[in-house]
C-alpha cells in the first residue's frame, strides 16, 4: 500500500454481486495488497437459459433475398469504417433474426457444440487415445 491508498471500488457486471470485502495481507514483498470477497448468491440468476442458432431450420434463400434487397451503396455511403460495421451488423443481425430460427439448448448438450455428432465424438476419442 502507498501511503494509505486503499482500493475501494469493487468492478461488477450486476448491483449487489460481491459482499464482505476485506483486505488480507501482502502478496510477498509486495506493496500490494490482497483482497477477500464474497460472491451473493441473491444477485445471480438462478438458471441461465443458453439460446443458440438453429441452422438446419433456416431459410437461408429468405436470409439472401433480404440481405440483396438493402441499397448497400446508398446505405455505406460517407460513413467511416466504423459506423459502416455497426451498420451492416444491423442489418446483419435484423435479417438473421427474421430467418435463422433459436433453440434452447438442453443441459445435456451444454458442453458442446450442436454439430457434434456421435461420429465426430467417436473420432475425438480416438485421437486422444492415441
Amino acid at each position: 500500500m502507498k501511503r494509505g491508498a486503499i482500493l475501494d471500488l469493487v468492478l461488477t457486471n450486476e448491483e449487489g454481486l460481491v459482499g464482505d470485502v476485506k483486505l488480507k495481507g501482502s502478496l510477498g514483498c509486495s506493496d500490494h495488497k490482497m483482497m477477500e470477497f464474497k460472491m451473493l448468491r441473491a444477485a445471480r440468476r438462478a438458471h441461465s437459459k443458453l439460446t443458440t442458432l438453429d441452422f438446419r431450420k433456416a431459410d437461408f434463400s429468405l436470409f439472401r433475398d433480404l440481405l440483396g434487397r438493402i441499397p448497400w451503396d446508398k446505405v455505406l455511403e460517407g460513413g467511416r469504417t466504423q459506423d459502416s460495421g455497426l451498420v451492416f451488423k444491423g442489418h446483419l443481425l435484423q435479417a438473421q433474426e427474421g430467418c435463422i430460427p433459436t433453440q434452447k439448448k438442453s443441459g445435456k448438450n451444454t458442453k458442446r457444440p450442436p454439430w457434434m455428432n456421435k461420429e465426430l465424438l467417436g473420432k475425438v476419442k480416438h485421437k486422444k487415445e492415441a
